[in-house]
């Protein structure tokens, strides 16, 4: 008899790395975005009641904390509401999209394999505030050395702007700086990159960039991938341990009841 799923499945995990592409969630690391609620996460009860920690709430024997964060803090996923409003409410961009909250995207659109594009060599090829764009021709010439970008494949812009993920002042370079105009931006798609890979049947789009919008203009780009139901994954990492093709994404988010997206934890399954 043939093997069965589960111990197909087995032989390929012993044959693959899983490669960790989720970023710490820290309050001294940039997680947040920096215009939004910033991340806190406190101490609601300890082990045991001890002198001088204000925080304790009990003598219950065991521990859990709670946290306030952003829908989108540390490496998350964009679903079409973040940009795109209710089909009823009458303002601009309004569409069926809109109704597609978070908790009700299919999980298989943001599992696949996985297209990396290397576009490290247009970091920092622009003023500060300014996002270098990764245009159709450069997909093209992707395509040319590697195979087509197919549908139901993730795009994914590796770009090594998860260098700027890190503690103290020099965090700040990851966003903060950024969209106040002071450092140079991330690498994004520009809307006819979108437009392309979508007319290819491609769904969802990732980045170890903050954000698949550009700085400059993430109105434009966010409409033009969400407002057709692509989703977007921002903000990973480990991006240089996966080949331009053969590993396959997975990206699970929290399920959240109306959500406009999500944090979660991505991974990949790069055969060895």
């Amino acid at each position: 008899m043939g093997k069965n799923l589960a111990e197909k499945l087995t032989e390929l995990m012993a044959e693959a790395e899983i490669v960790d592409l989720s970023h710490l969630i820290a309050e001294d690391l940039p997680a947040a975005w920096p215009t939004h609620m910033p991340l806190q996460i406190r101490v609601w009860n300890y082990y045991t009641e001890q002198a001088g920690m204000h925080y304790v709430q009990s003598k219950a024997t065991f521990q859990t904390r709670w946290m306030t964060m952003d829908e989108h803090v540390g490496t998350h996923f964009d679903a079409p509401p973040h940009f795109i409003p209710p089909s009823n409410s009458g303002l601009p961009n309004a569409s069926e999209w809109g109704d597609m909250s978070g908790d009700k995207v299919p999980m298989q659109q943001m599992i696949g394999p996985a297209a990396v594009i290397d576009c490290r060599e247009l970091d920092d090829t622009t003023g500060n505030g300014v996002s270098p764009l990764v245009e159709v021709e450069f997909i093209r010439d992707w395509e040319k050395r590697y195979g087509e970008i197919k549908a139901g494949d993730i795009v994914v812009f590796y770009s090594g702007w998860d260098k700027h993920y890190v503690k103290g002042s020099a965090g700040d370079h990851f966003g903060y700086t950024v969209i106040h105009g002071t450092s140079p931006a991330w690498v994004a798609p520009s809307l006819g990159t979108i437009d392309y890979l979508f007319d290819k049947g491609v769904r969802c789009l990732a980045t170890d960039g903050a954000s698949v919008g550009a700085a400059h203009n993430g109105v434009e780009t966010h409409v033009g991938g969400l407002g057709k139901g692509m989703v977007y994954i921002e903000a990973l990492t480990n991006l240089a341990k996966l080949p331009p093709k053969g590993s396959f994404l997975v990206f699970l988010p929290l399920k959240i009841k109306g959500s406009t997206g999500a944090p979660g934890r991505a991974f990949a399954v790069v055969p060895k």
